[in-house]
């Protein structure tokens, strides 16, 4: 079995006394807007997800969730903590079809600049659309199970540490 090694980012930033969060929507398989149900169209839900990406060769988890977060948002952002450890398999849906195991690392990251969505027109292949959303509504609005978990832990840590994200 392939194992993959990825890490990704939390990014928060502080607007008006309220966090928000940094999140992307990745392409949608089939590109439709829209899907057809009795003859009615019926809007889909926008899959939102956490900038995440593969571990380069040479390079440390941390420093693969600020150049993930970089390349699919177009943010820089500093390190403040690691959340956790999300472990999971898939079966890849593109050429082999092996099973995989992944383990995708999580930091929570300070936003320090940069504009949400600007990215090199090549990423637009991994990323429809990167936003600001408010973290209050992360966990219901995210898709993933693990990534709720993370950012329910980044919203601990700025609880217990708001001297750090002050």
């Amino acid at each position: 079995m392939v194992r993959e090694i990825s890490a990704g980012g939390v990014v928060i930033r502080r607007v008006d006394e309220k966090w928000q969060l940094a999140v992307i929507e990745p392409p949608k398989e089939g590109s439709s807007a829209s899907s057809v149900t009795s003859g009615q169209r019926k809007a889909q839900k926008r899959l939102l997800a956490l900038p995440k990406g593969l571990v380069d060769p040479g390079e440390k988890p941390e420093q693969t969730a600020i150049r993930e977060v970089k390349e699919e948002t177009g943010l820089s952002a500093r390190p403040i903590t690691k959340l956790g450890d999300i472990k999971y398999m898939y079966v890849r849906t593109w050429g082999d079809k092996e099973r995989v195991f992944k383990i995708v690392s999580f930091y929570l990251l300070r936003y320090e600049a940069g504009t949400i969505d600007d990215i090199a027109a090549a990423m637009r292949i991994e990323v429809k659309q990167a936003a600001w959303i408010p973290l209050d509504e992360a966990s219901r609005r995210l898709a993933y199970r693990g990534e709720k978990e993370m950012v329910r832990r980044a919203q601990q840590y700025l609880q217990e540490h708001p001297e750090t994200c002050a």
